[in-house]
């Protein structure tokens, strides 16, 4: 790192990479390039205590697992217990254990959620005097299509700082500043509305055996642990319905009758909000020397668990890029970054809305119609009695990289 006063005043800095935003995607990208000997800094907007406790998704999956094993860093980065591969579908009442390992040799997924592998990626990069800067503002980038690209903030205290790059990583979500820098017309944007509402909910209560989700006439529920007295929940809901229409006694008679467990033990709820299920892909992942990884460029439904995990696969393919520039001066895959996360992304995709569309579908033909829901109701049977659909199924849910010559995708 080079620090040198800048023209206009406060601190002007060098560096190889700047990563925006200290969320899952961006902590570990600052990991990977420390493990392999490239200097970064990382800028946040929001505070460390806030950083540590947002609550999101839940489980590692078995490739992203292997993928830290890979850099060697899983016992250091990875916390919870492993997942031990059963996941429970429940359709009104009746119980299916589903067994979500492919067989593959190595380790399988962790139930290790959001906040504590933030946590962990923290302390680790902090004990190798990694640099993480907290409650930065007025972030913009400059000169991306040129040699060295500028990353200008303010930090706390209001100090304007400048810091040169060679590649700045956006890793800031989807209402980010570093996809906000991009030209207008220069990125294809992909969306689609599942017209669902789910409220979510935090609470200290027991979490279930395995993993649930619950298919009724009422709706889609489910049932997912995080940590061993705290349980996240799931309710299908209007698509613009509001957190307040939901109080306490709601939540819980719905999840007992959705569950199918008159007997479910409540607790304190310490968060709830509702959301619309959504998808969006953003296409290329790059712009001259920034590329966007993580929520920045893509938004997954929540079914199958695909948002978190396709982050920390565009880490790991943006750092062993980065790796290879600086130490090889290799930019082959610099050049192909896009295209190698996109052949994932699409793949989470259509995995994703398979099985949000299949578990909401089943439950009600009150608005998509009893033909799309004894279609849906048909693919819950197929997955639960043959084994080659339960294959494809564990396959999808452990992460096995999609195959490697997929028809060329265009950009409309």
């Amino acid at each position: 790192m080079v620090l040198r006063e800048s023209e206009s005043g406060g601190a002007s800095q060098s560096t190889t990479v700047v990563v925006v935003g200290a969320g899952p995607a961006g902590l570990t990208v600052a990991n990977l390039l420390r493990t392999c000997g490239v200097d970064c800094v990382v800028l946040e907007r929001g505070s460390r205590e806030y950083v540590a406790q947002r609550q999101r998704a839940g489980i590692v999956e078995s490739r992203a697992v292997r993928m830290f094993e890979s850099w060697g860093l899983a016992d250091l980065v990875l916390g919870g217990a492993p997942h031990d591969g059963i996941l429970e579908f429940r359709v009104d009442g009746e119980t299916h254990l589903v067994d979500d390992t492919d067989g593959s040799e190595g380790p399988g997924a962790r139930l290790c959620p959001q906040q504590l592998l933030v946590a962990n990626l923290t302390a680790a990069h902090l004990a190798e005097g990694g640099d993480i800067r907290y409650e930065v503002a007025d972030v913009s980038l400059h000169d991306l299509t040129g040699d060295r690209p500028t990353v200008r903030y303010r930090s706390a205290d209001g100090t304007p700082h400048t810091i040169t790059c060679d590649f700045v990583a956006g890793c800031d979500g989807d209402h980010g500043v570093t996809r906000a820098a991009v030209p207008e017309g220069v990125l294809s944007a992909h969306g689609f509305d599942h017209g669902v509402g789910w409220l979510t909910v935090l609470a200290d209560a027991p979490p279930p055996a395995h993993p649930l989700l619950a298919v009724s006439p009422q709706g889609f529920a489910a049932h997912f642990p995080r940590g061993p007295r705290r349980s996240r929940y799931y309710l299908q809901c209007p698509p613009d319905d509001r957190p307040e229409a939901w109080p306490d006694h709601r939540v819980w008679d719905a999840l007992r009758t959705r569950l199918a467990d008159p007997a479910l033990t409540a607790g304190p709820i310490t968060d709830r909000e509702t959301f619309r299920l959504r998808s969006l892909v953003h296409d290329p992942m790059q712009y001259g020397r920034l590329f966007l990884v993580g929520d920045a460029a893509h938004i997954v439904s929540p079914m199958g668990g695909k948002g978190m995990n396709l982050a920390l696969y565009d880490a790991d393919l943006f750092a062993r890029a980065v790796r290879d520039h600086v130490r090889d001066q290799d930019d082959t895959a610099l050049r192909s970054y896009s295209r190698r996360c996109l052949r994932r992304v699409w793949n989470d995709q259509e995995f994703s809305h398979w099985l949000t569309r299949t578990v909401h579908d089943a439950g009600d033909d009150t608005h998509r119609g009893p033909f799309l829901r004894n279609l849906a109701r048909a693919r819950l049977h197929r997955l639960f009695t043959s084994p080659t659909a339960a294959q494809a199924f564990a396959e999808q849910m452990t992460g096995l990289d999609p195959a490697p010559n997929p028809p060329a995708a265009t950009s409309g």
